[in-house]
C-alpha cells in the first residue's frame, strides 16, 4: 500500500494533507524519515510513525446520513450545530463530509475517510448527478423548464449552468398544498401567500456551485422554500432512516457510486 494512502486511512486526514506531512519529513517508516508519498509499505509489518507516535490504520468507512434542516455541514462551529453532532458516539477521526448541504437543506449526505472516493464524486469533470426535491413559490411553465434544461445564468460573471433535468410533480395554489408541504421548514410563508402559486418537483444537476439549485430556480422566477437531496450518482437516500440517522454504505452502494 502507498504510504500516503495508509496515512489517509488513519486519523491524520485527507490524502492531500498527509502528503504535506510526508514531504516535510514528519513521517518515519521503520525508524527512517520518508519524504516520498508514493513509497510502498507493508501495512501489516512496517512501523509507521507521525511525529514520533505510531500510526494505526483504521481502514475505510463510508456513511450515508439523512441530514435534517438547521445543521451546517462542518466538523465544528462556534455558533451552529453541525452534522457531526449526530456522530458523538462514533470514532470520526479522519472522517469528512463529501461535498456539503446548505444549513436548511435536508437529505442525503455522505461521509468518509477515503479521499479517492470523495474525488470520484466531487471532481467537476466527473459530472456526477445529484437530484433534489423542492417546493417553491412560483410556477414552472414549459419555457421555464426548457431554460433549466439548457442552462441558465445564476450570477454576475458566472458562466451558464450545465444542462439540468427538471421534473414537475405538483403545481397549483399554496392553499391547495399547504398540508402536504413540510411546514416546519417554511420560514417565508404567511397569510399573504395563501393564494400564491407553488410548485414541487425534482431538479437534477451535475455541478456543485454555491446554492445552485435555489439560484437556478430563482433564475426562472421561483423561490425555494424547501429543499432535500434525494440521490447522488444513482444512490438513493434510504428513506427508512429518520432525519439525523446514519448507516454504513453497502458494498453494492459503494460500487454503484464509483461506477463499478
Amino acid at each position: 500500500m502507498r504510504l500516503d494512502k495508509f496515512l489517509a486511512g488513519s486519523d491524520l486526514g485527507r490524502r492531500k494533507k498527509v502528503r504535506i506531512y510526508i514531504e516535510e519529513g514528519m513521517v518515519k517508516v521503520n525508524g527512517d524519515v520518508i519524504t516520498e508519498p508514493a513509497i510502498e509499505i507493508n501495512e501489516s509489518s512496517d512501523v509507521i510513525e507521525y511525529r514520533g507516535k505510531a500510526v494505526k490504520y483504521n481502514g475505510k468507512v463510508y456513511y450515508m446520513f439523512n441530514k435534517p434542516a438547521g445543521y451546517i455541514t462542518a466538523r465544528k462551529d462556534t455558533v451552529n450545530k453541525t452534522v457531526f453532532d449526530f456522530f458523538e458516539n462514533v470514532n470520526m477521526n479522519g472522517v469528512f463530509h463529501v461535498g456539503r448541504l446548505d444549513k436548511n437543506t435536508e437529505g442525503l449526505l455522505l461521509l468518509t475517510n477515503d479521499g479517492e472516493f470523495e474525488h470520484q464524486l466531487m471532481y467537476p469533470q466527473k459530472h456526477v448527478e445529484k437530484t433534489y426535491f423542492f417546493w417553491a413559490l412560483g410556477s414552472l411553465d414549459e419555457e421555464d423548464r426548457e431554460k433549466l434544461g439548457q442552462g441558465v445564468y445564476i450570477g454576475k460573471g458566472e458562466i451558464l449552468t450545465k444542462p439540468a433535468k427538471i421534473e414537475v410533480q405538483k403545481c397549483g395554489m399554496y392553499k391547495e398544498f399547504k398540508y402536504e408541504m413540510p411546514i416546519e421548514n417554511l420560514c417565508n410563508i404567511d397569510s399573504n401567500h395563501y393564494n400564491q402559486p407553488v410548485v414541487s418537483g425534482y431538479l437534477t444537476i451535475s455541478e456543485g456551485r454555491k446554492h445552485q439549485v435555489k439560484r437556478m430556480l430563482k433564475a426562472v422566477g421561483c423561490y425555494v422554500v424547501y429543499l432535500k437531496r434525494v440521490s447522488i450518482g444513482g444512490l438513493m437516500l434510504d428513506e427508512s432512516m429518520e432525519k439525523g440517522q446514519h448507516r454504513f454504505l453497502t458494498t453494492v452502494e459503494i460500487q454503484k457510486l464509483l461506477g463499478k
